[in-house]
């Protein structure tokens, strides 16, 4: 029988609230109480929301029928949930089968990106978000995947985070430009472009 790579959860998730964070406090997986406003936690709790922007842009995806794209988004799920995981956990607790990122989810990553960007056109102007609605779900995961990147690179200059964990982040955001792009290509829907004379004060 294969071994998995880690351990599966064990869970029996009966009471929705606890009242233990009524107080402002929440608890890290090694059972320490910090605060709701913790660095760390505001790291893996922005993770968390961008895991749930994924999910629509996944849910769009089907609609639009765009299968490979959907599946590349439910897997980013499951990484992004595996990176909380970790992000909630001190260094000294963290279990040898604990779920994580590593370079092979980084690498994978890549390999997406110059897949997809190999046939895109070459870009004379920046882009913004638009054309389709699955490109701006894209584009506001890419926001929020930047956000995520910046609180842990702040959070690593005080506490210990596996630094896979920004590459992660950082590869990520570029994928998902790159799959915004791709999406208005498959979808035939011309890109928006930065046009700077659009501005109020230039039409004056």
């Amino acid at each position: 029988m294969e071994e998995k790579a880690y351990n599966e959860p064990r869970l029996a998730l009966n009471r929705i609230y606890t009242k233990t964070g009524d107080s402002g406090e929440t608890g890290l997986v090694g059972g320490q109480r910090v605060g709701k406003d913790a660095l760390r936690i505001e790291c893996y709790g922005t993770v968390d929301e961008l895991n749930a922007f994924i999910g629509m842009a996944c849910f769009s995806s089907e609609e639009a029928q765009l299968t490979k794209l959907a599946e590349i988004l439910k897997r980013v799920q499951h990484e992004l949930f595996n990176l909380g995981s970790i992000l909630a956990t001190k260094p000294q607790d963290v279990h040898p089968k604990q779920p994580r990122v590593t370079d092979a989810e980084v690498k994978q990553l890549e390999n997406e990106i110059d897949e997809m960007n190999a046939d895109l056109p070459k870009l004379r102007s920046f882009v913004l978000p638009g054309g389709c609605r699955l490109n701006t779900e894209l584009h506001a995961c890419r926001t929020i995947c930047r956000r995520a990147e910046r609180i842990a690179v702040a959070l690593s200059r005080e506490e210990e985070i596996p630094a896979e964990a920004i590459r992660y982040l950082n590869r990520l955001s570029d994928a998902l430009f790159v799959w915004s792009r791709w999406v208005n290509r498959e979808l035939a829907v011309p890109e928006v472009l930065w046009q700077p004379n659009q501005a109020a004060s230039a039409k004056k």
